[in-house]
């Protein structure tokens, strides 16, 4: 194209310049003036309306609940952190090693199923004396007889044999025995101001560590389910049951030594739970 082209504009090479050349006679009298300009203008706005659709779009995407300012929530939408900590402390006071005070909320009923659930499945169980001290600590008063002499029935002497320990729960000379329960999280299913059906989702160890022991260390998943009321200023256990899972694919890990379960059972400590 030469330096002057036929749209009448002059290059003037490297200079950075451009003069424009007007069409002779009445620029508005003759043929029409071209379209060149109002397509370009159209095709900005064009560009300009998709782009600010495009962030609305993408704010709207980004929004807490997705839904618009005046709506609520639908209902089968999860609150947000439904299985959060609540951030609150656990309870200051206990009952020898078990944690006691928890606050009239459901939160406070909660914490008291996680923290029962841990001594219902600790190694004190399966002793007479200890299962009659852990009952009276986490049974509503009215309950506690009724609860020991169903225990009593559970944990039978034969039972604890059938374990590898003695009739009174007691393990062999150079053995540990393991029982703990680690909850996972709790969820209300009922409440009122002074009751509450709680579940605690948990994981256990149970068995014997030792060189020779025919009942090793194993890992089981479970849920115990737990109604309770509110008495003498606490959360206590009306009723509780027990059914399996849920449990997850087991993974590849390779089984410690005997002595490696022993020592681990021996240095680390349980904790007190809240929600």
């Amino acid at each position: 194209m030469s330096p002057t082209d036929e749209q009448g504009y002059t290059d003037y090479g490297d200079t950075g310049h451009t003069r424009t050349r007007l069409p002779e006679g009445d620029p508005y009298g003759g043929a029409p003036r071209r379209g060149g300009r109002r397509s370009s203008s159209r095709g900005l706005v064009t560009v300009v309306g998709v782009v600010v659709l495009l962030i609305a779009a993408i704010a709207f995407a980004n929004r807490g609940d997705g839904s618009s300012s005046g709506d609520s929530p639908k209902k089968d939408q999860p609150k947000a952190a439904a299985t959060g900590a609540s951030g609150t402390r656990p309870v200051q006071t206990k009952t020898a090693t078990i944690p006691s005070g928890f606050a009239h909320t459901e939160q406070g009923a909660q914490s008291a199923a996680a923290n029962y659930a841990v001594a219902l499945g600790s190694a004190e169980m399966f002793n007479k004396a200890g299962r009659d001290f852990v009952l009276q600590a986490v049974m509503s008063p009215s309950h506690v007889t009724s609860s020991v002499a169903a225990m009593d029935k559970a944990y039978t002497p034969a039972f604890n044999q059938s374990l590898g320990l003695s009739k009174d729960g007691a393990a062999p000379q150079g053995y540990t025995f393991v029982s703990r329960t680690s909850p996972i999280g709790t969820k209300v299913t009922e409440a009122t101001n002074d009751t509450a059906t709680v579940e605690v989702w948990c994981s256990g160890l149970l068995g014997l560590a030792g060189d020779k022991s025919t009942n090793p260390v194993t890992n089981s998943w479970f849920t115990i389910t737990m109604k309770l009321e509110w008495t003498a200023n606490d959360w206590k256990i009306i009723t509780h049951s027990q059914k399996e899972g849920p449990a997850p694919v087991p993974g590849d890990d390779k089984a410690s030594s005997s002595d490696e379960m022993s020592k681990a059972v021996e240095e680390y400590g349980g904790f007190t739970y809240a929600r």
